[in-house]
């Protein structure tokens, strides 16, 4: 049986509730013990999964492991590759160059389904500012938050809400630590590629890399701050976030990661159409926080914001931004050989952002063109005008938004 009938199988049973009867079933038709396992337990294995031993030829160079910049892939000697869930960012380049097509992508549909069905706890949907159009141009936020309510969450929390108080913070970084021409910034809170890259590779420049967290972290911790029963579902574009969301340091803040492609599969499952459903409106992000989803967004976000802190600042931001990895690596290199004057800089690691993730549903062109039309739409251009980022930062017991940079255990994290 092919992986792929095998996952449709498994996840349809799941929305069902009838997980563990298809297990049984399925292992008595001969299923892979193994994928199953990969299914039922995905906390227990690397962001990409092996189905299959490989024919690789020992003595030959397989193309995953050339693929793969942080060494997560090694092979014994008939040729098998190992996958080290501690290295593996989820980047999935390695699925993209396997001539075997043996790898995928690790899928969260079947506990997440769980934990929603067995609605013990509250559980909240966490979406990507990606989130745009991809299900179809007809859905708004509202609309969604209403197709999220039908399968059983208890709500939808847009995601770039968190990522204008993220804004606000590295905005407040930018103004405390860059004094002097020479000075500069990394932005810490967009891509977890990004920043496993100067964490693991280029590591001299982690000094210059503030201590935030990413707009999902910072939202789950929120979530679980205000409703400490609750369970985190985050929804987006990236696999590299069920990485994240690993990591030993924010490991608990957010319980499962799904992308549009699985929740796309859920919608199809459970007979949803969300561009059917009435509006459900709540969320309150500025533009700054929303344009966080494509290449650029965290530079304009924050220099935007930097410019109303102090618009007669006399070092203003000069950021540059690059998007892939070649080019990410290329922005580090000019910057480690003093080739740009830059003094903030932004990495993404896939083309075109968050948008050109590897399991969006649509084109990064025409996301970019949906996630800019819905930051023009914003009623605030920056979270300092957002009445609802500090109303939402006194609920945490931020005073003043100063205040982010003196007691901030919710939003940074201590490389």
């Amino acid at each position: 049986m092919k992986f792929t009938e095998l996952y449709d199988k498994m996840a349809r049973a799941a929305w069902e509730g009838k997980a563990e009867q298809e297990r049984e079933k399925l292992l008595s038709q001969g299923a892979d013990p193994y994928q199953l396992n990969c299914l039922l337990n995905p906390d227990g294995h690397a962001p990409v999964w092996k189905l299959k031993n490989c024919r690789c030829l020992p003595g030959h160079t397989a193309a995953c492991i050339d693929s793969c910049i942080f060494d997560a892939i090694t092979r014994d000697e008939k040729g098998n590759v190992t996958i080290d869930a501690g290295k593996c960012v989820g980047c999935e380049e390695c699925i993209r160059r396997c001539e075997e097509h043996n790898l995928t992508a690790s899928k969260d549909i079947l506990p997440a389904l769980e934990a929603v069905r067995r609605g013990t706890a509250p559980v909240y949907a966490m979406i990507a500012p990606a989130f745009v159009s991809q299900f179809d141009s007809q859905v708004t936020p509202g609309k969604l938050r209403s197709a999220f309510k039908l399968l059983g969450f208890a709500g939808m929390v847009e995601v770039a809400v968190f990522a204008d108080i993220l804004t606000l913070k590295e905005a407040l970084e930018f103004d405390r630590n860059i004094k002097e021409e020479k000075d500069f910034q990394l932005t810490s809170c967009c891509c977890p590629m990004w920043i496993a890259m100067i964490r693991k590779i280029y590591h001299q420049l982690m000094p210059h890399v503030p201590g935030s967290v990413s707009p999902m972290i910072a939202c789950a911790r929120t979530i679980k701050t205000l409703h400490p029963e609750a369970k985190t579902i985050f929804i987006g574009p990236c696999l590299a976030k069920k990485s994240e969301a690993k990591e030993p340091d924010l490991a608990g803040a957010v319980d499962f990661v799904l992308t549009f492609q699985e929740v796309e599969k859920i919608f199809s499952f459970a007979r949803i159409d969300p561009a059917e459903l009435p509006e459900d409106d709540r969320d309150h992000s500025s533009r700054a926080g929303r344009i966080y989803a494509r290449s650029g967004g965290v530079s304009e976000a924050v220099t935007g914001t930097v410019e109303r802190l102090h618009p007669h600042r006399k070092i203003a931001v000069r950021a540059q931004q690059a998007d892939g990895v070649p080019a990410c690596k290329e922005m580090i290199r000019q910057l480690l050989d003093n080739e740009t004057d830059a003094n903030f800089f932004e990495g993404m690691g896939c083309i075109g952002g968050c948008v050109g993730g590897p399991k969006a549903l649509i084109g990064h062109d025409t996301g970019r063109e949906h996630v800019n039309r819905y930051g023009e739409e914003a009623a605030y251009p920056t979270p300092l005008e957002n009445p609802y980022v500090v109303e939402l930062l006194h609920r945490l017991g931020f005073d003043t938004v100063e205040a982010l940079l003196e007691k901030s255990d919710i939003f940074t994290r201590k490389f």
